[in-house]
């Protein structure tokens, strides 16, 4: 057995881990050692950041080699946790090595949630990470119908972005998207199902691949998608050159996966009594914190099952951190944050708790980080710039609160939460440069009463009247 020593110990390739290891390169004393234990040879950074405002931030999501992120002070392992004795601080992991470590820190992720009652039907499939993207990109290429059962932000690109086959989109709630956005939102989106020929962005970046081949079924996990996953990979159907047509199942889900030998492989029987037959089936119904670990104390999960941490992403066991998909937030939130699984808050949580670590390596007191007053979230959806900010659907307000809207079909929709004349929460779709403002107004408690629905008025610029 290999023995090898470190002063932080982060384990996990995704953007939480990544950016927690990034962040210690630049917090930490030069002479204290970091070692970044993931098991692919491929992990995810966060790239090209550019500020919005005083907390929201839009970036990349790149896959790069793991090995890149090797330097003076850092050292990656491919390799798999297996065993935390955290009482004498440190970790076996798979490949037989024994990792001592003076602070630890888990950003495990998440793994997908399957269809329930599915049992082992390999034409059911789960999208979350790299490998689930690159197993069904090599399925559907043979397919001419396709089930998509979610209704979140993967289940929303996929459909969007998938050409050469007939889509089936099976969601429970009343309207499309309804993870992130409202009904009139999803009205404004359902446009752009019909314009689905659009010619992808070029994303210009360095592509990278696993050297070892991977089987399906090897369990071997991999990190969570980018806001771009699907800009980066042919995900086109039988019927080439065809636009994908788009069926959508409204509050329905689906009640059994029947295998079948002839014509399509499988049959859905859904809870309207309908009867589906197509060749695939895509799960992308949300995510379960990989929280069971094999340690020799046993840690204390929040009410998601997450490992349940505070505000310096400390867990309940000493010296042990968490971020990223794995934890809950376990502290007393401010008025305007939440907790949501999203690669925002997992760059966050990496970053904060490696400045926790850092902070406690070297005796300091540190205080929260700013981006945890208010909740802020970029990504893209059907093609558009999709920013969210505070309360943006009214979470947590009890439904006391009024809604102000301004939509331009094709071009952008905006809405305002506000609760007694002041911004609790924002959803700007489209390019509106009113980031800044919102999160200024959300954060200032103005009180907006005196302008009343003037406030998104076309012809008043009130990006440079709250200046």
């Amino acid at each position: 057995m290999s023995e090898i020593s470190c002063t932080y110990l982060v384990v996990g390739g995704g953007i939480a881990g990544v950016s927690c290891a990034e962040a210690l390169v630049f917090l930490a004393d030069p002479k204290d050692s970091i070692v970044l234990i993931t098991e692919s040879s491929l992990v995810k950074a966060a790239t090209n950041a550019v500020s919005l405002g005083k907390v929201l931030t839009r970036f990349d999501v790149e896959e790069v080699e793991a090995a890149s992120l090797n330097g003076s002070n850092i050292r990656v392992i491919e390799d798999k946790l297996e065993r935390i004795e955290s009482e004498a601080h440190y970790v076996s992991t798979a490949g037989g090595s024994k990792i001592n470590y003076r602070y630890l820190c888990l950003c495990l992720g998440a793994r997908p949630k399957l269809i329930e009652n599915v049992g082992e039907n390999p034409n059911v499939i789960g999208i979350r990470d790299t490998e689930s993207v690159q197993e069904f990109q090599k399925r559907v290429k043979n397919a001419t119908r396709l089930a998509v059962v979610g209704n979140g932000g993967i289940a929303s690109e996929l459909v969007y972005e998938i050409t050469g086959v007939e889509v089936h989109w099976i969601i429970k709630d009343e309207y499309i998207s309804s993870t992130f956005v409202d009904s009139g939102a999803a009205r404004f989106f359902q446009d752009r199902l019909s314009c689905k020929g659009e010619q992808k962005s070029i994303v210009k970046r360095m592509r990278y691949s696993e050297e070892k081949a991977e089987t399906s079924g090897s369990g071997k996990p991999g990190a969570a998608l980018g806001p771009d996953w699907h800009r980066t990979v042919d995900i086109s159907g039988k019927l080439k050159d065809v636009p994908a047509s788009v069926k959508i199942h409204y509050q329905t889900k689906i009640v059994e996966v029947i295998p079948q030998s002839e014509g399509f492989p499988v049959q859905l029987r859904l809870s309207d009594g309908e009867s589906l037959e197509c060749d695939l089936v895509v799960s992308a119904t949300g995510v379960t914190p990989l929280s069971k670990i094999n340690s020799d104390r046993d840690f204390r999960l929040g009410p998601d099952n997450g490992l349940w941490v505070n505000w310096e992403m400390g867990t309940s066991v000493d010296d042990v951190y968490a971020a990223g998909d794995v934890c809950c937030a376990g502290w007393e939130w401010a008025s305007h944050w939440f907790q949501m699984r999203l690669w925002t808050q997992a760059r966050q949580m990496g970053a904060m708790a490696a400045r926790a670590m850092a902070a406690k390596r070297a005796g300091e007191t540190i205080y929260q980080d700013f981006c945890f007053e208010m909740f802020n979230h970029v990504t893209q959806l059907f093609g558009y710039q999709v920013v969210l900010l505070g309360r943006y659907n009214g979470q947590g307000l009890n439904d006391q609160y009024e809604v102000l809207l301004r939509m331009t079909p094709g071009l952008e929709y905006i809405k305002f939460v506000l609760v007694d004349g002041k911004l609790q929460g924002a959803m700007l779709i489209g390019e509106t440069g009113l980031e800044e403002t919102c999160e200024n107004l959300i954060l200032n408690q103005l009180d907006l009463t005196p302008y009343g629905e003037d406030l998104l008025d076309p012809n008043i610029e009130i990006e440079d009247y709250f200046d």
